[in-house]
């Protein structure tokens, strides 16, 4: 059977948010259809959207139609300006065009050509959507895509897979085959994991690549922490991480990351104000995604705060400011977070939160654990220890929107996994009673056991339980 090649690159994509299974998917889907229709592409008079199950109840709060639009209009999330996503969308409704791609102009009406289907879902994933174009000649044309979590995208068809033409010199599908090939070799998990990256590229572009996506996280926190306002959608939810920031620092201000950190840094070691920091970092950045902000998927949009903030808290009060390190860091949470991928899901409309929350504050808790000099058996512990502690998480977003419970649970996350890390530092992971794959098969089988109404489907939970009255989309 052949082994799921995943890379760090899959599991940490740069995007847009507010959701990387409802957003950056959609976009992806919608990109990719433009581009497989090729030379047909002048051709098209018509087109019309649907979107089924999950990608329809929480599309509006998840912001699944503007992705459609974007993607369809052939703009890419990685580098499109997001201070330009309203005016494009205003302009597109007011006129009733889309200009595909770019280059050809059909009449357009997002109220009546994207379908939201509630009460209809397709068997594969909950995140369906199917695009349906006519021809000049008459001739109808349809691809269904599934957006299976973290961006991830197969088309109707496929096997349920990102399968690569590489062959890596160490396949890894479970934790119990990554420590045998860390016993073998007497690689690290790190170690281990550029060596397969080797198959895709050279160690120096993966080292640039991974640098990369930790500048775009930075930028994501250090903006977080300095832009106040209400967020948008209609829950009128007011951004705190600037408030606390400017509070932590005493009202200093700073211009730059750099002196930023080193004035964080600075304020010592207390535990709660350590604490509080890791809350402000991992709001900073989940106030960003819920704003149609530039992300990366951690593994997925609704915990991309989680990462982040337990790297900047590794760099601030650990003394991990070192280029190596955030490599080794990144690399480490990378190999944790394909095995969810591949043996569970990454996917809240498949998995609940747990799938998203708890997978990230795993990943988070197995690197930061090597980082601070654990051992291989050490940190695949502390992946299972935080995510033991997340088993049963349901999604159940407030208004389809990734703000209330969704931005503090990424505070919660991140916490935990500096727990589970300390705790796997100082135990003996001989001595463990749970292991990691234990663990991931216990989260997919809550998965498949957990309502449907408590899956990304904003139907059961604190979605139905708190009073709201959203404007009208």
């Amino acid at each position: 059977m052949p082994h799921e090649c995943i890379s760090v690159f899959d599991i940490f994509k740069i995007g847009v948010g507010p959701s990387s299974s409802h957003t950056l998917g959609p976009w992806r889907a919608a990109m990719r259809f433009i581009d497989e229709l090729g030379d047909q592409l002048p051709e098209v008079t018509a087109l019309t959207v649907l979107l089924y199950g999950s990608l329809a109840k929480t599309g509006h709060g998840h912001g699944t139609d503007i992705a459609v639009l974007l993607g369809l209009s052939g703009d890419d999330p990685v580098t499109f300006d997001v201070n330009q996503i309203t005016p494009k969308i205003d302009g597109i409704r007011r006129d009733r065009k889309l200009v595909l791609n770019g280059q050809h102009t059909i009449g357009f009406d997002p109220v009546t050509d994207i379908e939201f289907l509630f009460e209809e879902s397709l068997p594969f994933h909950p995140n369906a959507l199917t695009f349906l174009v006519t021809l000049r000649n008459g001739e109808q044309l349809a691809a269904t895509y599934y957006s299976i979590g973290g961006g991830f995208v197969v088309k109707e068809g496929e096997l349920n897979s990102q399968q690569h033409s590489v062959e890596l010199p160490f396949p890894v599908d479970t934790a119990r085959q990554l420590l045998q090939w860390c016993i073998k070799t007497g690689f690290s998990i790190s170690e281990l994991v550029m060596e397969n990256e080797q198959a895709w590229r050279s160690e120096a572009a993966t080292k640039e690549g991974v640098l990369k996506i930790w500048q775009v996280m930075q930028e994501c926190i250090y903006r977080g922490c300095h832009t106040t306002g209400e967020l948008p959608g209609g829950l009128k939810v007011g951004r705190r991480a600037a408030a606390l920031n400017k509070k932590l620092l005493k009202g200093r201000t700073y211009t730059d990351y750099n002196s930023w950190i080193m004035a964080i840094r600075d304020g010592g070691q207390h535990f709660s104000y350590t604490l509080d920091w890791v809350s402000c970092f991992a709001l900073a950045v989940n106030e960003e995604n819920a704003s149609f902000g530039r992300v990366v998927t951690a593994p997925t949009n609704g915990a991309a705060g989680v990462i982040p903030a337990v790297l900047q808290y590794y760099i601030a009060f650990c003394d991990g400011l070192d280029e190596d390190r955030i490599i080794q860091f990144m690399l480490t949470a990378s190999e944790i977070g394909s095995i969810f991928k591949k043996r569970a899901t990454i996917s809240a409309a498949m998995g609940g939160c747990q799938a998203e929350i708890g997978v990230s504050s795993a990943m988070a808790a197995a690197a930061l654990t090597e980082c601070l000099g654990g051992s291989q058996r050490q940190v695949l512990m502390a992946a299972e220890i935080a995510m033991e502690h997340h088993l049963g998480l349901t999604c159940d977003p407030i208004g389809g929107l990734v703000q209330v419970p969704c931005i503090e649970r990424n505070t919660m996350g991140a916490i935990k996994a500096i727990t589970a890390s300390q705790l796997a530092l100082q135990s003996n992971p001989e001595l463990a009673k749970v292991s990691l794959d234990a663990v991931v098969k216990t989260m997919w089988d809550t998965a498949l056991d957990m309502n449907s109404k408590y899956k990304e489907t904003s139907d059961g939970g604190l979605a139905v339980n708190i009073p709201i009255s959203l404007p009208e989309c």
